[in-house]
């Protein structure tokens, strides 16, 4: 039994923290960073004011991920965020194909509490910033309102992931809230005043079919008039959860302070659409239809902006401009709400994308007039519109194993965050991020300790594309088709392709590039030809007299002919598909941006690929054949399809695929790290889409490792992960090593992206 005497006062019970590196927040910008800064081996504290994880997407607010995939809505091919990020949407891929946000919270929170430098800190909240100086946070006092309990968590190093900025605010550090005018940067797409300047919140909603009739009685502070929402004829008995992200609001407000009034106005307005489809009697399918779940607290899009060294801009995510210090990318489009949200005339959003993927450069992360404070998540520096495309959590979440690595460096090195901005410290947190698989577009892997780096490489069979047999489906040319091509310097090859026609017509080819290599938009046309076709089945040749000047892909254009059918290919090859010229109205791809005003952006066509099962590569023979699948390009520094496809795959007939290592000496090797191929093209959502697979069809799941004695020293049988890391408890003394693939099926040759060893 306890028992105590009256007192004056009490204090809480208090305890303290020491930790290299303390973010706040625990978002998907929080964990990643808190993560990969853990993995590089120092402390870290992670602390979380809610009970879960995840931020907008945890089951509190149920938005799915995305980032520069997009969708797979615009022409950002293979542009899915790696490193920790990766591992995450992959683990929910696995065990979560259906979706369900409870599951993906507990992904998370195992991520987390497996990390033994980590010490996580739920349902604590910060409420006070300490300094030792005017430009030194010296520690953060936290509560937890669960067990009662006060913390003192001390560091030199603080990550600021909170969405609002709790920390930089307190800290003094300088941010922004609102947009810019245009005049402040050039950019032209800057908002007016009527359209606003901050971004709203969401809240959703989730619905059950009983199977029997319910009923519904709103409560009474529901909207009883539906017809206050300009665009209340979209809502359907059909569409829930974050398909109706336009439900926003609070955009004319104070997006930290009027939280709470702003989700008072999202309950309403949920209820009173529930009341609509339930009760207006247009949405018979409702009648046996409840409400399963509405959110208790809302998705926060926009508040505080701090700013940085350099400030990203409109230009650097048109121009694609690049930075000494890139260390992250971003790719959604610049994406604009009306600040009136469901309230406004105008559309719910206006969105505007870019070529290609953009760098983000490090000194966009962290203060600079709080010297020992980073920035995640959505308040990098940024312009307003700027942030209208890094915002989304794929991509603050690439950002933010940015973080976690600086963090890392600095403290190894007893640096600041500005520090890190010389070149010979950015050159190894580049590096350091390439090797924990951060993609930097433009920036390759060079890692002078990789004992693969300097070994003979061997293969069973290397794969040359002089074939995508026609053994797939025969499919209408309603929408215009291509394949891309990864093609060397040189002549473009000879390619015959495989048609119907119900009638004598014409078949329009084309062939285009992108303007820039690294790119996947085909806005360049290097040829035309027009090919009459007669009434049934034919090949078709394509004799192309183009000329490459430096690698990369090209398009092979078969252009809308409704009378033709175009032969299909079952054959599925790493760095390989097949795009189309269709509508996706989710990300507004209406098949081509053009911009109805100067307003900075480009105006080109979106190829887009179709989402498995569908998407089949177009059926081709291709003399002579490509022969970009050495197994030279498991060392060559780049981790994912970019300008060519960048993996060794092997043979389609190859029973047993193997790579072999081989040294002129005998080794000392005490890790392996090996990439596979797990689609970087494909988005993950984490929520409400259900994806056809629940391990990419390219990505190898087992395999086997043998010394020169061919001696089984690690096998693999349930891979489902891009990034491999194989340790050895004691160093294998071996001249070489052998991987030995084993693909399940025949969709998709064997193929590995990268090797590396270390002693």
């Amino acid at each position: 039994m306890i028992r105590e005497q009256a007192a004056d006062k009490r204090t809480l019970k208090t305890i303290r923290h020491d930790a290299d590196l303390i973010v706040v927040g625990g978002g998907l910008s929080g964990v990643c960073c808190a993560i990969t800064a853990a993995r590089a081996g120092i402390r870290v504290v992670l602390v979380q004011d809610r009970p879960v994880l995840g931020g907008n997407s945890s089951s509190e607010v149920r938005l799915w991920v995305l980032g520069a995939t997009s969708h797979m809505g615009n022409n950002n091919r293979w542009a899915r965020e790696g490193g920790v990020i990766d591992e995450l949407l992959l683990e929910n891929l696995y065990r979560n194909p259906e979706g369900n946000p409870l599951i993906f919270d507990t992904i998370l929170l195992e991520k987390v509490v497996l990390e033994p430098n980590i010490t996580l800190l739920l349902n604590t909240v910060v409420y006070e910033v300490e300094k030792s100086n005017p430009e030194t946070i010296s520690g953060i006092k936290a509560f937890c309102s669960q067990n009662s309990t006060a913390y003192d968590l001390v560091a030199p190093l603080f990550c600021d992931a909170s969405g609002d900025g709790i920390v930089g605010f307190q800290a003094g550090a300088a941010f922004r809230m609102g947009a810019e005018r245009q005049e402040e940067f050039g950019e032209k797409f800057a908002p007016t005043e009527e359209y606003g300047e901050l971004l709203g919140h969401s809240l959703y909603f989730y619905t059950k079919d009983t199977g029997r009739p319910v009923r519904f009685v709103p409560p009474a502070y529901a909207l009883d008039d539906i017809t206050q929402i300009p665009r209340y004829k979209r809502f359907n008995a059909q569409e829930y959860g974050c398909q109706l992200w336009w439900i926003e609001y609070g955009g004319r407000l104070d997006t930290v302070h009027d939280t709470e009034t702003i989700k008072w106005e999202l309950w309403k307005v949920v209820y009173g659409v529930w009341n609509y489809i339930k009760n207006s009697g247009q949405f018979p399918e409702s009648e046996t239809m409840t409400l399963e779940w509405v959110g208790q607290i809302p998705g926060k899009r926009e508040s505080r902006r701090f700013e940085g060294d350099y400030m990203l801009t409109q230009q650097d995510v048109v121009e694609q401009r690049t930075h000494p210090d890139a260390v992250a990318f971003g790719g959604w489009s610049i994406d604009l709400h009306p600040a009136d949200g469901i309230f406004s005339e105008k559309p719910g959003c206006n969105q505007w994308h870019s070529k290609g993927i953009y760098q983000i450069p490090y000194r966009c992360l962290y203060s600079h007039n709080v010297s020992n404070l980073f920035l995640a998540g959505r308040i990098i520096s940024a312009s307003h519109v700027a942030f209208g495309s890094s915002r989304v959590m794929a991509t603050g979440a690439h950002v933010a194993q940015a973080v976690g690595m600086a963090a890392a460096v600095a403290t190894n090195n007893h640096l600041l965050p500005r520090d890190l901005t010389e070149p010979i410290h950015m050159h190894v947190l580049q590096q350091e991020l390439l090797k924990a698989g951060q993609h930097i577009p433009g920036i390759e892997l060079k890692d002078e300790n990789d004992l693969a780096q300097q070994a003979k490489l061997s293969t069973s069979s290397e794969f040359v594309l002089s074939e995508l047999p026609p053994d797939g489906p025969l499919l209408p040319l309603t929408s215009s088709a291509a394949q891309m091509l990864p093609l060397p310097v040189g002549p473009v090859p000879q390619i015959t392709a495989f048609v119907t026609a119900d009638q004598d017509t014409t078949l329009i080819v084309e062939l285009r590039r992108s303007s820039k290599p690294f790119n996947h938009t085909p806005d360049v046309t290097l040829e035309t030809v027009s090919i009459p076709i007669r009434k049934g089945k034919q090949e078709v040749h394509l004799d192309f007299t183009s000329q490459l000047s430096e690698a990369q892909y090209v398009f092979v254009m078969f252009m809308k002919n409704e009378h033709i059918q175009l032969q299909y290919s079952q054959l599925r090859i790493t760095g390989i598909l097949s795009v189309f010229n269709k509508i996706n109205p989710a990300v507004s791809n209406y098949g081509k941006q053009e911009p109805t005003e100067d307003i900075g952006v480009d105006t080109f066509e979106f190829w887009c690929p179709e989402r498995r099962p569908a998407g089949h590569n177009i059926a081709l023979r291709i003399q002579p054949g490509i022969r970009l699948f050495s197994p030279a390009n498991v060392r060559n520094g780049v981790q994912r399809p970019t300008n060519q496809p960048n993996a060794w795959v092997a043979d389609v007939r190859d029973a047993n695929p193997t790579l072999t290592i081989n040294w002129p000496t005998r080794q000392k090797i005490s890790r392996v790290e090996l990439r596979f191929d797990t689609d970087f093209d494909h988005p993950l959502e984490t929520v409400i889409m259900i994806h056809p697979e629940t391990v990419g069809p390219f990505c190898v799941q087992e395999y086997v490792v043998c010394n020169d004695q061919q001696e089984r020293i690690y096998h693999q049988a349930h891979n489902h992960q891009s990034s491999n890391t194989i340790r050895f408890e004691q160093p294998i003394e071996t001249s070489s090593l052998t991987i030995h693939l084993k693909k399940k099926d025949g969709l998709a040759p064997a193929s590995l992206m990268e090797v590396r060893c270390y002693s």
